[in-house]
């Protein structure tokens, strides 16, 4: 209820000032004090401010257990040691060599667009291949190549 009050009364206000710009001749001025104006009523019958007002005692209530509720501390420790496992993991693959196949990192596969006399790797790494001799030319090179792969 009071939510709704301090909303009516701040629209109210600027509602008010809007007129005595309007009042004044200065309508663009008004226009805009008018559009914020209906703002806090707009997000109060809307429904937003409650509903941020639900999310901040949300929050507010898991803050509180964080520091309180020894539970929420051995919770967050499992979090930290499950994320220090998926760095390790991934440290660890990189190091042997261990790269998962193409499908499970998003590439797209071989057939899909990407083929290897595009310049692209087969694995699906998706970066051009570097020729010996970079001059800022390679990738003319391969562009000729395809076009003279296809004839034109």
């Amino acid at each position: 209820m009071l939510t709704a009050t301090v909303c009516i009364a701040l629209s109210g206000a600027g509602l008010a000032i809007a007129f005595l710009h309007a009042y004044r001749r200065r309508f663009l001025r008004a226009v805009r004090l008018t559009a914020w104006s209906l703002l806090p009523v707009g997000l109060y019958m809307s429904g937003v401010l409650p509903l941020g007002q639900d999310v901040g005692e949300a929050v507010g209530d898991w803050a509180v257990d964080l520091v309180f509720d020894s539970t929420v501390w051995v919770g967050m420790a499992v979090l930290a040691v499950s994320a220090v496992l998926f760095v390790v993991a991934r440290v660890a693959g990189d190091r042997r060599g261990d790269t998962p196949p193409a499908a499970e990192r998003g590439a797209a596969p071989v057939g899909a667009g990407t083929t290897p006399a595009a310049g692209l790797r087969p694995g699906g790494g998706g970066k051009p291949k570097k020729s010996s001799r970079d001059d800022g030319l390679s990738d003319f090179r391969e562009i000729e190549e395809i076009l003279r792969r296809r004839g034109i």
